[in-house]
């Protein structure tokens, strides 16, 4: 079959021939028809060229070689900074990084992990950091792949989680490709993504680089943590190091997290101790295992109830002191309450109505205390509207809550004495009470449509938890779409046993963050699972792929509920609101005629895959075997379908 003259878009490997590609292909063997005539100026069109540079046969001549090109001393930099794994969709603008990476670096700390979209390649990052607690990199392919990259990276710049994105440039005009190499170059490349960044450089030099790669990383790790970007120059890349050229990558320090001020730590302890009935509540407190074990200890101190909004995994869901269920109650009648990472103060503490007249008030009672902690104070942008009303506390303290913790504990300590403590046992005991009540009540909600179809999502959730409560597990996907049934059932008592959500609510985080989860979990042995939205899925499908070539362990359970219902609800309020009726509301907003097969689509990418599964009875089955299926290091999914929420 002959091969397609079709141009290569944005993956063409040499783009329309400089000078030198010219030449070489104007030195190959011509067919008899192609000569000119005698005295007829040779003209080749430029686009011809090209085409026959990406699609012939390469001309058996002599090149140039370079040896010791600048990527190879990047990559040394890459692997000081302890980097595993590079995601990438490839790209010419860091041809040579991808070579080098490879060959020169052997593949390994870092590997090049393939992904089939740069959004993915991001969301994966965010989610193996939430797991790992530190970057792996992602190459990113010019204009083209920054902006495919940017939704991601705007999902984990408002979960403030470090991922590291190196992006391909041609800053030299001179020397870019004619074509679609200058509309894949930028002047200012970051520009695109820094309203939604931490930092970001476009080195000039591989000294600078090594600075700036060191610089960004520490950046990235210092609380509030987000994203960075730094541009990797092609020519920095390809261009030879000189011979004599003195290179040396800086030492990495990171930044100890900033701790809260002693005397408002003391002033808080103070609010705390003297409480009748105190509040923590808890969002991105917990960036470490130690976060979870510290807060734990705050809360048996003071016997004061925990509400985890769940940001992070920052509190056990069976401990007697979580009473996340009891929110609304225990915020009303509250005389402190203490903030932790609050992603949103303002919205804690306010009840809001959606109507015609948009209205809200306050839900704490005259005289209530606010404390808030939060490494949120020292890092705020403008533009993007991540940061939330403004909230009214009492003390604020700009710090890192996880740091701050060792010294609030201390100071509370301090505080107690023996009557305050049987007093403060007392209200625990009360506390654990109520907490036992709320679960029971939970678990009877369950049991309401066990037996319907589609399959409940706490059906869903059980039947789930059934499987693999015996292992060392970890979910690794968001629960408010699901009614938070796993939150609500599961004993979640670790800390990589939950990462929380996006952060900016951008479709198509959950399964690229999935699979960058599982890796995480891999070389651990944890079991891996995702209750995966069906719409979320359709944004990137093919990370599936990526997951089941790199054996990426990982068991995708889908919430198949036929509809982007979040949306179906809105249209809903809106018809009800203009006085038309809700029977048209699923036009625009549902996945149904045809209906989404997901199992075929996992199967054509590579994974194991059942369903779709309508009768509850056959969900079991389905999961045990798709779980042993996880137990051998692939990736598997079934497809559930299932109640809106």
């Amino acid at each position: 079959m002959a091969k397609s003259k079709k141009e290569l878009g944005r993956r063409r490997f040499l783009g329309t021939a400089t000078a030198g590609a010219a030449g070489l292909v104007a030195g190959a063997n011509l067919a008899p028809a192609q000569q000119p005539q005698a005295g007829t100026p040779r003209v080749t069109a430029p686009n011809a060229v090209a085409r026959e540079a990406e699609t012939g046969t390469p001309a058996n001549v002599e090149v140039l070689t370079n040896e010791r090109p600048g990527s190879d001393f990047m990559v040394d930099v890459l692997k000081s900074l302890g980097i595993e794994y590079i995601c990438s969709n490839p790209g010419s603008s860091f041809r040579a990084l991808h070579e080098s990476v490879i060959n020169y670096g052997g593949n390994r700390n870092p590997e090049f992990l393939t992904c089939c979209h740069e959004e993915s390649a991001v969301g994966m990052a965010h989610g193996y950091a939430k797991i790992e607690g530190k970057p792996l990199a992602v190459f990113a392919h010019g204009t083209v792949g920054l902006q495919h990259a940017a939704m991601a990276i705007y999902n984990a710049y408002c979960d403030r989680v470090p991922v590291y994105v190196i992006f391909g440039n041609i800053a030299n005009a001179t020397n870019r490709r004619p074509g679609v190499e200058w509309a894949h170059s930028v002047q200012d490349g970051a520009s695109l993504v820094r309203d939604f960044t931490k930092w970001d450089d476009a080195p000039a030099s591989l000294t600078h680089f090594a600075e700036s790669a060191v610089r960004a990383y520490k950046i990235a790790m210092t609380p509030p943590m987000s994203p960075i970007v730094l541009v990797a120059d092609g020519d920095l890349q390809e261009d030879p190091i000189a011979a004599d050229a003195r290179l040396s990558i800086p030492k990495l320090t990171l930044a100890a997290p900033p701790q809260g001020e002693s005397g408002a730590v003391a002033e808080a302890a103070r609010l705390l101790w003297a409480a009748e009935n105190p509040v923590i509540i808890a969002d991105r407190a917990a960036r470490t295992p130690a976060g979870m074990a510290l807060l734990v200890e705050l809360a048996e101190v003071l016997q004061a109830p925990v509400i985890d909004q769940a940001g992070r995994m920052n509190f056990p869901t069976r401990h007697p002191l979580n009473q996340t269920e009891r929110s609304r109650a225990l915020v009303g009648s509250a005389d402190v309450i203490l903030g932790l990472e609050l992603t949103d103060f303002w919205g804690t503490v306010h009840s809001y109505r959606d109507q015609l007249q948009r209205t809200s008030q306050s839900i704490t009672k005259p005289g209530a205390k606010l404390i808030s902690i939060t490494a949120g104070d020292l890092f705020l942008r403008s533009n993007y509207q991540d940061f939330e009303r403004y909230p009214e506390v009492d003390l604020a303290i700009a710090a890192d809550a996880e740091a701050t913790l060792p010294s609030l504990i201390e100071a509370v300590k301090r505080l107690i004495t023996p009557d305050r403590k049987r007093a403060l046992d007392d209200r625990g005991a009360k506390l654990a009470a109520a907490g036992r009540d709320a679960l029971e009540r939970t678990r009877t909600e369950a049991t309401y449509a066990w037996d319907a179809r589609p399959i409940s999502t706490a059906r869903l959730s059980a039947e789930l938890w059934a499987q693999i409560k015996n292992d060392d597990w970890s979910l690794v996907s968001d629960v408010p779409f699901v009614s938070r049934w796993p939150l609500r059932l599961w004993n979640f008592d670790k800390h990589y046993q939950y990462i929380g959500g996006s952060g900016g609510a951008g479709v198509g985080y959950g399964a690229p963050a999935a699979v960058g989860a599982a890796l995480a979990n891999r070389k651990r042995g944890r079991l891996s699972v995702s209750i995966q939205n069906d719409g979320d899925l359709m944004y990137a499908p093919a990370v599936l792929w990526t997951a089941a070539h790199h054996k990426i362990p990982l068991l995708s359970v889908m919430h198949n509920n036929r509809a982007y219902h979040q949306e179906v609800m809105h249209v809903q309020r809106m018809a009800n609101r203009h006085n038309r009726g809700i029977d048209r509301a699923g036009i625009g907003t549902t996945l149904e005629d045809p209906n989404i097969d997901y199992s075929k689509i996992a199967q054509g990418l590579g994974v194991h895959a059942e369903g779709p599964i309508t009768d509850p009875k056959d969900l079991g089955p389905a999961l045990k075997r798709a779980v042993e299926i996880v137990r051998r290091g692939e990736p598997a999914l079934v497809d559930v379908v299932t109640q809106p929420r």
